[in-house]
């Protein structure tokens, strides 16, 4: 396939983004916890993010379900799937009201999905490099 090497390197390029995200999402719930910020603050700051990450990775599968790289769409569609479900049951935004409540759930699915980016970026990036590899043969 010849974008197939295109495709990985921004899948590379986009689970970096989600990684970081993620880190920044931690970063924050730990800043909750040893009382650095307050959770209006927190919510306010994370919320906008929410919505645009998992746009990205919907974005992302996607990108590899029109390409036909089912692997990668396998892989990523239980996420997908999550993401959307949370969107529909509307549980998607964080509350200031619930989040010391719910804080170690949140904590969780952050590190959940910071090992899924993780996994995701070493996936995507040797499949970069066996595209690349069999496109200059």
């Amino acid at each position: 396939m010849l974008w197939a090497g295109w495709l990985f390197l921004f899948s590379v390029l986009a689970a970096a983004a989600l990684l970081f995200t993620m880190v920044f999402y931690i970063i924050m719930f730990s800043d909750l916890e040893c009382d650095y910020i307050n959770p209006i603050d927190l919510c306010n700051k994370l919320n906008q993010f929410v919505l645009p990450e998992m746009a990205f990775h919907a974005f992302l599968t996607t990108l590899f379900l029109l390409s036909g790289q089912w692997t990668a769409l396998i892989l990523n569609a239980p996420l997908v799937a999550f993401n959307v479900n949370k969107i529909l049951n509307k549980n998607h935004m964080y509350d200031a009201t619930e989040i010391f409540r719910t804080l170690g759930v949140h904590k969780r699915e952050c590190f959940v999905k910071l090992g899924f980016y993780l996994v995701s970026f070493f996936y995507y990036l040797y499949r970069m490099i066996v595209a690349l590899i069999s496109e200059s043969e």
